[in-house]
């Protein structure tokens, strides 16, 4: 019992006949517009007082109401708030954008149509049902109703319908409540299909997510690159100093020049990282570093950590198409970082860099001095995949194992698929060994 007057008279049964009634409350333009279609056409002036003709207007209007929902692409984000709002539809569930494509028209005109519909007739009923309950009800109580200019039936001011007209008007209020909660619920169910997003509206949004998370995951490779490879080198570069502060000044003070350098630069780095954040690059952002202007720099500061790296460079960096040259370099400094973090300073880093036909090949070999994969520290192990992915965007791919005693990055990467459409790549002869 108490469950079935929740389902007829609970809080989401009133929210569900309210946005009804404002259907029906929406309708009444187009029923005024229907109205001065039908009398005209059967040659009525009045109409108010005919119920034929009023639900004749009514039939007129909802194709108007239907062609307003087809035409007017808003309607759809207005509807979907009401109902999620009045309805108790989740959040997800109903498209939020106005309706694009002739599918996703037609089914927000269907559902406009069934809403003014439906709330049309609930809120003629809602005027007409409780004044006539509400009279039945207190008929027997009122002797005067009885002769009243109502048109009350016969049977309802004498003997047992007089005694039952209470029930009678108890059972009204009760059949237009039940009305209004199954068209409630009717509307409910059918929201989610006329008013949510069409496959090219989970398209759409699926493509934003996709890109939101490349920006994102762009973002996290570049502040791995970057902030990690310095934040390394200085840890190690402090320690050094660290444990020679008393017997070799000088070498520490080399330390602090190189880790202010270090600092110095990676801040630069890090604002054209947070530049991926922006819209777009606004002037005054540093330039990201490339292998043509920063591979230098890259191996001194990394050779002032202590590490030996002989470096073959047999490609001129300037006439790398840009992209190729930026992912180069952070591809180098990721394997450098490595070569810091697990490699034996005793032994030379090598890395080369060369061109082989369309292909610039990039290896890193750091002598671990074991046949197995550096550990990983906690919460790290994302270089190797940043790398792989760095290569996988520009059409390369990345290979990392051991190699003897020693852990060799090889990377590919295509140069003229790389370049500006019309470009040409170009590869440079042999230069020189650093």
């Amino acid at each position: 019992m108490r469950s079935g007057a929740r389902l007829l008279f609970g809080r989401r049964a009133r929210r569900r006949w309210i946005h009804l009634i404002l259907g029906g409350a929406l309708a009444m333009p187009y029923v005024f517009v229907g109205e001065v279609i039908v009398g005209p056409a059967l040659d009525s002036r009045y109409l108010f007082g005919d119920l034929p003709l009023q639900l004749l207007s009514f039939a007129v209007g909802l194709p108007l109401a239907a062609l307003t929902g087809a035409l007017f692409p808003m309607t759809r984000p207005l509807e979907a708030g009401a109902a999620r709002t009045l309805c108790g539809i989740g959040p997800d569930v109903l498209s939020p954008t106005p309706a694009r494509g002739r599918a996703a028209r037609g089914r927000t005109a269907a559902w406009f149509t069934l809403h003014l519909g439906l709330g049309g007739i609930l809120s003629g009923m809602s005027l007409a049902v409780p004044p006539f309950a509400v009279v039945l009800m207190v008929l027997p109580l009122f002797a005067g109703l009885r002769g009243t200019g109502l048109g009350l039936p016969e049977v309802l001011v004498h003997g047992w319908g007089l005694t039952l007209a209470p029930l009678a008007g108890l059972a009204m209020l009760v059949a237009l409540a039940g009305c209004a909660a199954g068209c409630g619920a009717l509307l409910a169910r059918w929201a989610p299909a006329l008013l949510g997003p069409t496959p090219e509206d989970r398209l759409a949004a699926a493509e934003a997510r996709a890109a939101d998370l490349a920006v994102r995951n762009r973002l996290a490779r570049e502040l791995h690159d970057s902030v990690g490879h310095a934040l390394s080198a200085v840890t190690l570069q402090a320690s050094a100093a660290r444990r020679v502060l008393d017997s070799d000044p000088e070498f520490v003070r080399e330390a602090l020049a190189a880790i202010e350098d270090t600092t110095r630069r990676t801040v630069g780095e890090l604002d054209a990282v947070l530049g991926v954040l922006r819209a777009g690059d606004t002037p005054g952002t540093a330039p990201a570093p490339t292998l043509a202007a920063d591979l230098d720099a890259l191996l001194r500061r990394t050779r002032a950590c202590g590490l030996r790296v002989r470096a073959e460079v047999a490609v001129d960096p300037a006439a790398l198409p840009d992209l190729v040259s930026r992912e180069a370099y952070r591809i180098v400094q990721e394997g450098l970082s490595n070569a810091l973090k697990h490699g034996d300073a005793g032994r030379a880093v090598d890395v080369r860099i060369t061109a082989a036909g369309a292909r610039l090949e990039i290896t890193v070999t750091n002598p671990v001095g074991t046949c197995r994969a550096p550990a990983v520290r906690s919460g790290g192990g994302h270089g190797l995949r940043g790398i792989a992915d760095r290569a996988r965007l520009l059409g390369g791919a990345a290979e990392a194992g051991p190699a003897g005693e020693a852990w060799r990055l090889h990377v590919h990467l295509p140069i003229r698929e790389a370049a500006p459409p019309g470009e040409s790549s170009r590869t440079a002869p042999p230069g020189t060994t650093a």
